[in-house]
């Protein structure tokens, strides 16, 4: 079997990749221990999700969500908790990236270097540091590419079934992942792996994953394909378009201008190199998908990400051979070092820019040492961060803010014996996931009502049964509500530091005595983006 043949290199090589993936680890969960700035906003989404486990979602499939009910379960609700299963993935990524040096050639050094390149990568520091679907999706993509080398090398079609496996379930985590497949086969009919697609090993492969998917599938049928008006309204609103350069400057910025000849040469021994040539799939796996994604005109940076965990692996090989061939053994192992350290000290110098490990102030004054400007992979205006880490903040402003008010108008409630209290019959209209599932999850410990929206799967999740009679409403202007309330008046307004901007300065409306059944109403809130 080639699992089996797989493991015939040193132990201690192993053992030193395994140590690296735990140093990974570690960076990510003693981060989270201290605080890293707080919840990120997608974050409060997927808890609100866990609440309603179902075999998908308006923007997601279930796998992510599933794991998160998981971690909840069994770890409890603390930042570092909620964190957890990232920082693993980042560290099986770390320890596959190994893994994949290996199997093309790559003796210690490779591997060692391979993963330390994936350890350090802004992009990979950002996506480990806070729950999303990304962190698996970079795993899953790194999963597959080392099943394929395994299967190139040991021409052993259980490959085959694993990838298939390895596939559906990346689907059932992110359906991105058929970029990958698309790259595959283009892969495969542009080498000479085309000789396999007369055999019933890749056939096979797409009808597991298929399966894996499908109850995903029946899911998006019952509910009207919700996930491709997603995508469309996501596309119009929020996505930035982007030029071929444009995004090839943002491939270099995000895995670290340090890092550009290693994953380039890497991209070069696929593509170019005899001993590569085997492995040429990989190569066009990448070119293609990077085109797929350029031709679509508006992709975020951080979706060719998952590609480059194979890149580094034959990036690290070249650098290994390169070395051993041409240097005596003193000097060689000299250069290493020294390549080592400048890589270690470009890779936590740029660190602070993807991984909220400053204070605020300190990181403000940092990222203007470096010349780097806050910015955004979406249509919104910034403030003095980025979106990334100013989605980490405000929260706890926000749903304080909307307690006072709440505590306040169930004080005008109240009547002789009783504390005005009666939660069912308000509920919280947040315009965006982030504050509904904020109010959710933060406001517990407020007595807060339910939080009601229209963005994504809250709308799907309805505006309660029975609805809400008094709504707190959450952005938006009085006049707006006049049909909708028997009274109306802004409460207060929001000032959450240093939120995204189109956080800050919103009213605060109390809607009383709603005159229209939600219901009814609650079509025209629908917003999928």
């Amino acid at each position: 079997m080639y699992i089996r043949n797989t493991h015939n290199s040193s132990s201690w090589d192993f053992l030193l990749l395994l140590a690296l993936a735990f140093v990974k680890f570690l960076v990510h969960f003693a981060n989270n221990l201290n605080g890293a700035y707080g919840f990120f906003r997608d974050e409060f989404y997927y808890i609100a999700c866990t609440d309603h486990l179902a075999f998908g979602y308006v923007d997601q499939p279930p796998l992510s969500i599933l794991l998160l009910k998981i971690s909840r379960i069994f770890f409890g609700d603390s930042l570092a908790a909620i964190r957890l299963f990232p920082a693993l993935a980042g560290a099986l990524t770390v320890l596959l990236t190994g893994l994949i040096a290996k199997e093309i050639g790559g003796k210690r050094f490779a591997q060692l270097f391979a993963g330390l390149c994936v350890l350090l990568a802004p992009m990979f520091l950002a996506m480990n540091s806070f729950y999303s679907m990304n962190a698996f999706d970079i795993l899953f993509w790194t999963a597959a590419a080392y099943i394929i080398t395994l299967w190139i090398k040991w021409k052993d079609p259980g490959a085959w079934i694993l990838l298939g496996v390895v596939l559906g379930l990346g689907l059932q985590n992110k359906i991105s992942i058929l970029w990958l497949g698309f790259g595959l086969a283009v892969g495969l009919l542009l080498t000479k792996n085309r000789r396999s697609l007369l055999t019933r090993g890749p056939w096979l492969a797409g009808g597991i994953a298929f399966l894996v998917f499908l109850p995903h599938v029946i899911w998006q049928v019952r509910n009207g394909w919700p996930t491709l008006e997603f995508m469309a309204g996501a596309s119009s609103s929020k996505m930035l378009a982007i030029s071929p350069m444009e995004y090839l400057g943002s491939q270099v910025m995000g895995m670290n201008p340090l890092f550009f000849p290693v994953w380039l040469a890497g991209l070069a021994w696929y593509l170019f190199y005899r001993k590569g040539r085997p492995y040429r799939i990989l190569g066009v796996i990448y070119i293609a998908v990077f085109a797929l994604l350029v031709v679509s005109g508006k992709p975020k940076p951080s979706y060719l990400a998952p590609t480059y965990p194979m890149l580094f692996a034959s990036g690290a090989l070249m650098l290994d051979q390169l070395t051993g061939k041409v240097l005596r053994k003193s000097l060689r192992y000299l250069v290493r070092g020294v390549i080592v350290v400048v890589v270690l000290a470009g890779g936590i110098a740029i660190a602070p820019l993807a991984l909220p490990v400053l204070p605020v102030e300190t990181y403000i004054n940092y990222a203007a040492a470096l010349d780097t400007a806050p910015s955004t992979e979406e249509a919104h205006e910034v403030g003095v961060l980025g979106q990334f880490f100013a989605d980490m903040h405000g929260w706890n402003e926000i749903v304080a803010t909307v307690s006072s008010v709440y505590e306040k108008v169930r004080a005008e409630e109240a009547q002789p014996g009783d504390d005005g209290s009666n939660p069912e019959r308000w509920a919280v209209l947040a315009d965006n996931y982030g504050n509904a599932g904020a109010i959710d999850f933060l406001g517990k410990e407020y007595g807060l009502p339910p939080a009601i929206s229209g963005h994504n799967n809250y709308w799907l999740w309805g505006p309660g049964d029975p609805p809400p009679e008094n709504l707190i409403i959450l952005g938006g202007q009085v006049e707006n509500y006049m049909d909708m309330c028997g009274e109306v008046r802004q409460a207060d307004t929001i000032d959450c530091g240093y939120c995204m901007p189109y956080e800050n300065n919103r009213p605060v409306i109390v809607c009383k005595d709603l005159q229209v059944d939600m219901n009814k109403r609650w079509a025209e809130l629908k917003h999928y983006e």
